[in-house]
Order: structure tokens, then sequence, then C-alpha cells
């Protein structure tokens, strides 16, 4: 029988599409800085993928994360969803994060359904990325990529699907104060582009 909150899940992002032009994630920048993200710097940034993986398990559904290696040049120990850069060979976006997940977690596209999309999320290190849903069934074996995976957790989606989850924090860089969204369970900081593309999951299903 299907959770019900894979039933709002799967509601919410029905009509969602990988067709241009897709919506972007609102920033919520201040000094309406927003503006600044036009056609012409969207289609100048890299476009990337990630997956984010909903899991059903017995009790609840629950959502994959990873924590990078601590040895990674950048973003080193952040949380993440796994996923990277387009590469020619990706017939799609939904091609790309499957392609990504399976490198890194070890997850066969075998047990994913792709049932929808996020917002595009423009990143500082000029990426574009598309976060892909997908419902992973049966009981996969995840293989972490021991050179850039160090851990592989789940948090259950009624958590990330709660606004009260989120809190609101300032990161202070270049004489501007720059908003962005963290997330803590258990000893896992979620937080930047992470928590920014589940707040969007969660504004999606909240409608």
């Amino acid at each position: 029988m299907t959770h019900a909150l894979e039933k709002r899940l799967r509601q919410a992002l029905a009509e969602t599409s990988d067709a241009p032009p897709r919506p972007v994630s609102s920033l919520e920048l201040p000094l309406k800085m927003d503006r600044l993200l036009t056609p012409a710097l969207l289609r100048s940034l890299r476009p990337a993928a990630v997956l984010v993986p909903v899991l059903q398990r017995a009790k609840e559904p629950t959502v994959l994360l990873t924590r990078r290696a601590d040895h990674l040049r950048s973003h080193k120990g952040q949380i993440s969803f796994p996923g990277g850069r387009r590469d020619e060979e990706d017939a799609s976006i939904a091609a790309n994060a499957l392609r990504e997940a399976e490198e890194e977690v070890g997850l066969s596209p075998r047990h994913v359904e792709v049932i929808g999309y996020l917002d595009d999320y423009p990143t500082m290190t000029r990426y574009l990325v598309t976060p892909v849903v997908g419902i992973v069934s049966g009981e996969p074996a995840l293989r972490p990529h021991e050179g850039e995976v160090a851990e592989v957790f789940e948090v259950p989606l009624a958590f990330v699907l709660d606004e009260t989850s989120f809190e609101r924090k300032v990161l202070s860089r270049d004489g501007l104060n720059l908003p962005f969204f963290e997330l803590n369970y258990g000893p896992h900081r979620i937080w930047g582009a992470t928590a920014g593309m589940l707040w969007n999951l969660a504004q999606k299903v909240r409608g």
C-alpha cells in the first residue's frame, strides 16, 4: 500500500517537467538581487543534476542523503544529494542524476522511478542544478564511493516536509548578508543548496 506522504509527493510533482523553460528556485536574496539572475546569466551556468531519492520504507518514506568525503577540495564534509555536472553522453536531466547516483552510492537506476522535478537551483560555483525526484523501491544494495562519499543516511520524508524543521540563517560574505536555510537531524547539519532544495520540495508539497 502506498504511504499517504508518497501519494502527496506524487500529486505535487505530477505536472512538473524537465522541458524548458524551467522554473528557477527563489533564493530569497537581499536587495532584490534575484533580479540579477537573468536568462543570459542562467544560460551561462554549467548544467548539473542531483537525485532526490525517496525510499519506500515499511514505517514511512525517507530521503537519502550523503555526507561528502572530508578530503575533497570543494564542499568537503557537507551534506548533499548524489549528483554532479551533466556529461555529453547523458540523454536527459534524469539520466544525468541517475548516472551520478549509481556512481556515488551504487544506486541502480532499475530501482528508481522518476516522478518529477524541483525548480532549478543556481549555485555560487556557477552550476544550474536540476533536482530530480525519484521513488526508490525494493532493498537496493548501496555501495558508497569511498573517494567521494563518507556516509549515506536517511531522513524521514515527514521531517523535510515540515516547515518547522527549517531554520533561517544568515551568512556574511563580501559585505552582504546572504540568507540560507538549515535543518539539523541527529548529528547532521543540512544547509546551503541542499537545504534550499528541500525547502523547495516542502513548498511544492504544501501547495
